[in-house]
Formats: structure tokens, C-alpha cells, sequence
């Protein structure tokens, strides 16, 4: 465990960080389960909401910009491929 002062106070907030980071990507990972199993119509809108949801992790900065696009690119070509 810390000792100084300042170290108290970077481990608390590193634990309450770690918390709300781990509640991003769990959520994450629901949307693009949601965008996996839809279908259809259904599918758009969930990639639309998924799309939403990786973009609001990368302004909080849980994840990487690349690897947002890279989730997003993904799951686009998920929907694309099921359309055809």
C-alpha cells in the first residue's frame, strides 16, 4: 500500500477511474454483441447506437481513437456483409 500522501490519493483515483473505465467497456462489449445478433433493419440502428457508444469511451478516454475506428469498421462490415 502507498505511504506518502500524494500516492493515497493517485491509488484512490486510480480505483474510482478503474471502476468507470471497466463500465465503459462492458458496455462496449453489449452493443457489439447487440449489433451481432440484430437483424435487418435492426441491425443499422444497432450499429448506429454501438457507433455512438464507442465514440462517447473514446471522448472519456477509456479507449484509443484507432481502436474505436478499428471496432467501428468491424461491425460495419458485419452489417454490410448481412445486407447482401
Amino acid at each position: 500500500m502507498a505511504n506518502h500522501k500524494s500516492a493515497i490519493k493517485r491509488a484512490r483515483q486510480n480505483e474510482i477511474r478503474r471502476v468507470r473505465n471497466k463500465a465503459t467497456k462492458t458496455r462496449i462489449k453489449g452493443v457489439t454483441k447487440s449489433v451481432h445478433l440484430a437483424a435487418g433493419d435492426d441491425a443499422a440502428d444497432a450499429l448506429n447506437s454501438a457507433k455512438s457508444v464507442i465514440d462517447n469511451a473514446v471522448k472519456k478516454g477509456v479507449i484509443h481513437k484507432k481502436t474505436a475506428a478499428r471496432k467501428i469498421s468491424r461491425l460495419s462490415k458485419h452489417v454490410n456483409a448481412a445486407k447482401q
